[in-house]
């Protein structure tokens, strides 16, 4: 029979970053967590999924330039395969009078390489939390960026989903020391002081 734990456990919760942060600049980017634990009154959660909002996403697409797009397969040193997608928009050179910013497709394919062998290097030398750090400070895109300017100069260049395929076997020890002193004592709080029991009502 199951109770009340049993049915927590394995549950996705979504969340907007700017919410947990309390940044509303990162208000843009979604977050799935899968309860793994539940200890008292605390749901101890680990990553599922990272999402942009559509807002997002349709705020980025403009006329006169191309959007280029990769996915890929990683596998990161804890075990996780996950499966990241990247996007990236061409932008005018220095000094260009043209309107249009098109790649060519040989542009593209060179491009999309490069976004293959960054994504894969940044993942395969880090565990999940190292690698979730890098997509909410956008260490990916930047790289990607950075590299593909001699290519065709790129803005707008992030990892805009990613999502768990295959977790490594559960292991509650490893899982609490990733939270750390997160979790809260329900025992309640110390009283300060001795205690003195009250007197007695005179009338009731």
């Amino acid at each position: 029979m199951k109770n009340a734990n049993d049915s927590l456990k394995g549950r996705i919760v979504e969340f907007s970053l700017g919410d947990l942060n309390k940044d509303d600049e990162q208000i843009y980017r979604k977050i799935s967590l899968k309860v793994e634990e539940v200890q008292g009154k605390n749901c101890l959660t680990n990553f599922h999924g990272m999402s942009f909002t559509s807002d997002k996403l349709r705020s980025l697409v403009r006329r006169w330039q191309t959007l280029i797009e990769a996915h890929l397969d990683v596998r990161t040193t804890d075990g996780y395969l996950i499966r990241m997608f990247a996007i990236a928009f061409t932008k005018k050179r220095q000094n260009q009078v043209r309107k249009t910013t098109y790649a060519k497709t040989s542009q593209i394919k060179e491009i999309r390489k490069k976004m293959f062998e960054i994504m894969t290097r940044e993942s395969n030398s880090c565990d999940l939390k190292e690698l979730v750090s890098k997509f909410v400070n956008e260490v990916i895109g930047k790289e990607i960026e950075k590299t593909c300017s001699a290519i065709f100069p790129l803005q707008n260049v992030f990892i805009r989903k990613a999502k768990i395929l295959k977790s490594p076997k559960f292991d509650i020890s490893k899982f609490m020391e990733l939270h750390g002193d997160s979790v809260g004592d329900d025992s309640g709080a110390k009283v300060k002081g001795d205690f003195k029991e009250p007197a007695p009502l005179a009338e009731v």
